[in-house]
């Protein structure tokens, strides 16, 4: 009996709720980590594109893999994601029963696949559907596809509904906390409800299991030479899991200070600070000028070598094509076609002509 007790806790009175204040500050804890990590990211791949322009080009991929690894790495050590247990939470399966496990014994295999898909698959899906609205809504300012088109249509209507979709999205997690505040609701956000959890405070039991927890996997580094073999991928793992983790635990207000300082309130002091200063033009277009990339007539867009319709400049070479030119080449290759600059969608810019 006394090594079931040792176990198992008792049934949490009210304290155990966190306030909301708690459970919203560990929602925005990784939200603000990845807009600064991507900043870093841009900032490596527009100083060397060809070493490390793959980051930029496939960050969300390589990011939710890295989320991945440590949201089931907290899972199953702590019963919690990174954030919540940097706010000293863990998970709990929903149920009637009158005792609850430490959080060192983990979640039920269900409720423990159910929270990684929602913590990392859900955000990783709705950051590409903002990015395809964006897409699409550039296409359609510039009319890529002809007005009689079936699929101009359809997305025309996909535009339209998507702000009430989303509007309905953030709604719903909008009432969940309203009654979560007036305790109403056991979950301040839908996503632990269809996981089958709750949040509760981590207890002084949790927190003893936890620390006694980290000296066995410390001592256990005497193993036989087999043993260690045999779990030698699974402690890589966890290796990573662990640096990956101690690193945000260390930089996490780091994080949250550029996330504040590349928001919008502070954008135009960005600028104003980090200006780049326009680059000279490429060496090798001056000593070659009849070279194929650029035709000898102005009026001539470099790609297809007609005459160019619907002028539009590149923001970083200030090169003119075609607007449907650049715009394939660009998001094709994410580089300027005359001077292999790093560029991407935004930077094109379109021009108008007094004959217009």
């Amino acid at each position: 009996m006394a090594e079931v007790g040792a176990h198992l806790t008792a049934a949490p009175a009210g304290g155990d709720r966190p306030s909301v204040f708690e459970a919203v500050a560990q929602d925005s804890l990784m939200a603000a980590v990845k807009p600064a990590l991507q900043h870093l990211v841009k900032v490596l791949a527009e100083s060397n594109p060809a070493r490390y322009g793959f980051l930029w080009h496939w960050f969300d991929e390589i990011y939710v893999l890295l989320d991945l690894l440590l949201q089931q790495h907290y899972l199953a050590r702590c019963s919690a994601s990174f954030s919540e247990n940097f706010y000293s939470l863990k998970r709990i399966p929903m149920g009637d029963g009158s005792q609850q496990l430490l959080a060192t014994a983990g979640l039920p295999k269900r409720q423990h696949w159910k929270s990684l898909l929602l913590l990392v698959l859900v955000p990783y899906l709705k950051g590409k559907l903002e990015k395809l609205v964006s897409s699409l809504r550039e296409e359609d300012e510039y009319s890529i596809h002809p007005p009689s088109s079936s699929w101009k249509r359809f997305y025309r209507a996909f535009l339209a509904a998507y702000p009430y979709v989303n509007m309905t999205w953030e709604g719903w997690f909008l009432i969940q906390q309203l009654c979560y505040i007036l305790g109403k609701a056991e979950h301040h956000s839908p996503m632990l409800k269809l996981a089958g959890v709750r949040l509760v405070r981590l207890t002084a039991e949790d927190i003893q299991a936890l620390e006694k927890k980290w000296d066995e996997t410390i001592s256990n580094q005497t193993h036989s030479f087999t043993s260690r073999v045999q779990s030698a991928l699974r402690k890589a793992l966890g290796g990573i899991a662990f640096s990956l983790s101690t690193g945000l635990s260390v930089s996490v207000f780091f994080l949250q200070f550029l996330d504040w300082w590349y928001s919008s309130e502070n954008q135009e002091t960005i600028k104003s600070l980090t200006a780049l200063p326009t680059p000279p033009p490429p060496v090798h277009l001056e000593q070659e000028p009849s070279s194929a990339l650029l035709p000898s007539l102005k009026s001539v867009c470099p790609l297809c070598r007609k005459v160019r319709v619907n002028a539009t400049a590149l923001a970083t070479s200030g090169f003119v094509f075609c607007y449907r030119c650049a715009y394939g080449y660009v998001k094709a290759h994410q580089r300027c076609p005359v001077t292999g600059y790093a560029t991407e969608l935004q930077h094109l810019v379109k021009l108008y002509s007094p004959e217009s």
